[in-house]
């Protein structure tokens, strides 16, 4: 076995050179193998593009199977109460357009896809409410909730492409206070009453992640350090 007198590396028989600093490899005692086939590739190639066409027939496939199963094992063994097998399809219904439609509609802007993947969490939570009847809940608590969470998602959508990476990291931990605020906010009315305690929390600390991070922002000589040391 060789080692690099270089770098120290351990060398493979077929290596002429080392694979990490280029330096030839003369080792009198154990020579270079050129018999054997090349550990590394010598020819540059470029790896085949996946077909979308077949993945998303795959994906349709797999979650249609799923959902096809779950609606015959509750009709034979039929579940005293909640229709359980069409909360599953739904929720296939809602990962086929998550992951299906984007290999279709390539073209289409993202803005659309994000709005149809938010239409879909709807429908789903739509579909438990007809499955449970629970209306009440769905508008008192599940649509509130979905609201904010789509409000903040198109928001980031619109503003983060814009912004440097520390602007970036500031919204998205903004972003995360308001929407933990909200959340609690409508847990808490629709038990009854509005009394903040875990999203408080996670407000101060996500404030004070938030003031290293404008600081360093809106110091240059402080930027281009923490750039340097963590190589962005």
């Amino acid at each position: 076995m060789s080692y690099c007198v270089n770098c120290g590396v351990e060398l493979d028989k077929d290596a002429a050179t080392c694979p990490l600093c280029q330096t030839p490899v003369v080792n009198p005692v154990c020579p270079v193998d050129t018999t054997l086939p090349p550990n590394f590739p010598v020819e540059r190639r470029e790896v085949e593009p996946v077909n979308r066409k077949e993945l998303a027939l795959l994906l349709s496939a797999m979650l249609g199977c799923a959902g096809g199963c779950c609606v015959l094992l509750n009709v034979l063994f039929w579940w005293q109460g909640v229709p359980w097998s069409a909360i599953v399809a739904g929720a296939c219904a809602m990962l086929w357009v998550w992951t299906v439609v984007p290999l279709l509609l390539r073209r289409v802007p993202s803005i659309w896809m994000l709005g149809l993947d938010l239409l879909a969490v709807a429908g789903l939570l739509a579909l438990i409410a007809l499955a449970t009847h629970g209306w009440d809940w769905l508008g008192r608590l599940a649509l509130p909730i979905w609201w904010g969470v789509s409000v903040v998602l198109l928001f980031l959508w619109y503003i983060l492409p814009r912004r440097s990476i520390l602007s970036r990291c500031m919204l998205v931990l903004g972003s995360c206070v308001v929407l933990m605020l909200w959340l609690e906010g409508c847990i808490d009315l629709f038990l009854g009453g509005y009394r903040p305690m875990w999203s408080l929390v996670v407000a101060v600390v996500g404030v004070a992640l938030m003031l290293p991070l404008l600081i360093i922002r809106y110091r240059p000589g402080l930027r281009r350090e923490v750039r340097r040391r963590f190589h962005f």
